[in-house]
């Protein structure tokens, strides 16, 4: 096991850490400036004073009357009123999450193209509503609210271990012929990316086009900012998703979530896993890093790839885009093994409709004997909450598993804040004890299942672009219920502890940290 760093990747990360320090720094001077004035008016001159408070006033209403979880609108109110100033500029900087109009129509107009290339497939929504119900009442949902439809003829393939995914994922890329199209979070400049980019390069030399498109800040302390010029020396078309830069950035909260690999629109990948060390078990800075992710092949892949075509096309106004979508979605003949189903969708920040969410909360109100989940962050709205418990109360086995080991101490002791209001009705809470559980998954009633990059948290929920896979009536949902019954077998319960068995010091602070979630 190689615990160590090569030099150059120490420097990757030292040249990350002090770009993002700078950026912070300069941030939060603009707005300190921006505060310190605003505050230098409201001294001097009193009908800016008294404009100022009816914004403040305007704004609380405005959070009130929306329609938006209480626990995601309260902290909001609260800061606005204990410190108007800087509460008000926090807000309208950062609190709005849903970018700048400009962005947004970015994304409007891309959509319209893409969207309508993905297939209706009624009749395999029909074939699902006959055999499974409430598997068919979540696809209709992902199919209005998202339009990804749902498929039938698609192989899946389970991964229990993100190493697994990789080796496979390495064989699919050396078979690829026409073009590779990659999207992660997080790229390391490192051995388990060095592997993936030599097949990258002697695929671009076969005449293969090859895209890879990162988010700025997942990778920040992993790779320095010539990455993507050095790639574009050796053929690679490659993107860097909301660069992270001084300045302030409406956008720079909104991040790119999602990990997809397709390739010649035939086989595409997704899961938890970015493409860095510590996924592979390369480095172990957390005690076993427990991953997992999917394969695909079949119909189901057309929309991992308007998945990816989306992010592609939005990220950059002076970009040059794609004319033609059709060389990248043609039809390709193929009959599947496995007789379930699958629906790929993506989540967006750009719209008021929290997609992950709603499948995870269908998920539990539906279930009629467990309902199980893991996530690495459990940073949840009341609306959850109550979704989870009311499961638990109706005498549903609900559980969720999160790390035994954090890699976020704060964001850890957040997480724990939120296992009383779910023990207390019945709901099983289990810490997996070999290290940090970075898996997004769940199952239930043997039934259905979830796979993919979406934590049950804030910034995923709401924040993040984020992807995943439904999937019902197929052999993996047994896989993967095999493998959450292994990972309870090395996990901790803790149930009954945070049930009642907290102090007071400790409540209190938990119950800070609760309200201080929705704004981290």
């Amino acid at each position: 096991m190689n615990n160590g760093q090569t030099k150059e990747t120490k420097a990757n990360v030292k040249n990350g850490v002090i770009r993002m320090i700078f950026a912070l720094l300069s941030i939060a001077v603009e707005v300190l400036m921006i505060i310190l004035i605003i505050i230098s008016m409201s001294k001097h001159v009193m009908w800016f004073s008294v404009a100022f408070s009816l914004l403040g006033l305007a704004i609380v209403l405005y959070l009130y009357g929306k329609k938006e979880s209480a626990s995601i609108k309260m902290p909001w109110i609260l800061l606005i009123l204990l410190v108007p100033v800087a509460g008000l500029v926090f807000y309208l900087l950062v609190g709005q999450n849903r970018g700048t109009k400009k962005m947004r129509k970015r994304y409007e107009e891309i959509d319209k193209r893409l969207l309508p290339l993905l297939p209706e497939n009624k009749k395999e929504q029909m074939e699902l509503k006959e055999k499974l119900p409430y598997a068919a009442n979540i696809a209709h949902y992902l199919r209005k609210y998202s339009e990804y439809p749902v498929y039938k003829n698609t192989d899946i393939t389970y991964f229990d271990d993100a190493q697994k995914g990789l080796e496979a994922q390495k064989e699919a890329l050396e078979k690829a012929r026409e073009f590779i199209f990659m999207e992660y979070h997080a790229i390391e400049d490192a051995e388990s990316w060095h592997g993936i980019q030599t097949i990258l390069e002697e695929k671009v030399k076969e005449g293969v086009e090859v895209r890879v498109f990162y988010d700025d800040m997942g990778s920040i302390g992993f790779i320095n900012t010539d990455f993507v010029k050095r790639l574009e020396k050796v053929g690679i078309n490659a993107r860097v998703f909301n660069p992270f830069a001084p300045g302030l950035n409406l956008f720079l909260n909104n991040r790119d979530h999602r990990k997809i690999t397709v390739i010649d629109g035939k086989v595409g990948f997704t899961g938890g896993y970015n493409l860095a060390n510590e996924y592979f078990h390369l480095t172990e800075p957390f005690g076993f890093w427990k991953d997992t992710g999917l394969k695909l092949e079949g119909d189901a892949v057309r929309s991992l790839t308007i998945t990816f075509l989306e992010m592609w096309n939005a990220v950059k106004e002076n970009d040059m885009d794609d004319t033609d979508f059709d060389r990248y979605l043609k039809h390709y003949e193929y009959t599947a093994k496995d007789n379930g189903y699958v629906v790929p969708y993506a989540d967006s920040p750009m719209d008021q409709i929290h997609v992950g969410e709603d499948v995870y909360m269908s998920i539990a109100n539906c279930a009629r004997d467990y309902a199980w989940y893991i996530t690495p962050y459990l940073i949840i709205t009341d609306e959850m909450i109550n979704a989870l418990s009311l499961a638990a109360r109706r005498g549903v086995d609900v559980r969720i598993i999160t790390p035994g080991i954090p890699d976020k101490k704060l964001v850890y002791s957040v997480t724990r804040s939120y296992y009383n209001a779910l023990a207390v009705n019945g709901v099983r809470i289990f810490e997996y004890t070999p290290g940090f559980c970075h898996a997004k998954m769940s199952v239930s009633d043997d039934t259905i299942a979830t796979c993919g990059t979406i934590n049950l948290d804030y910034r995923s929920l709401y924040h993040h672009f984020e992807n995943g896979c439904f999937i019902a009536g197929s052999h993996v949902v047994e896989e993967v219920k095999r493998d959450f019954e292994e990972m309870f077998s090395v996990s901790n319960e803790v149930t009954e502890y945070y049930k009642s068995g907290r102090g007071r010091f400790l409540r209190f602070g938990q119950m800070l940290l609760r309200l201080a979630a929705p704004l981290l």
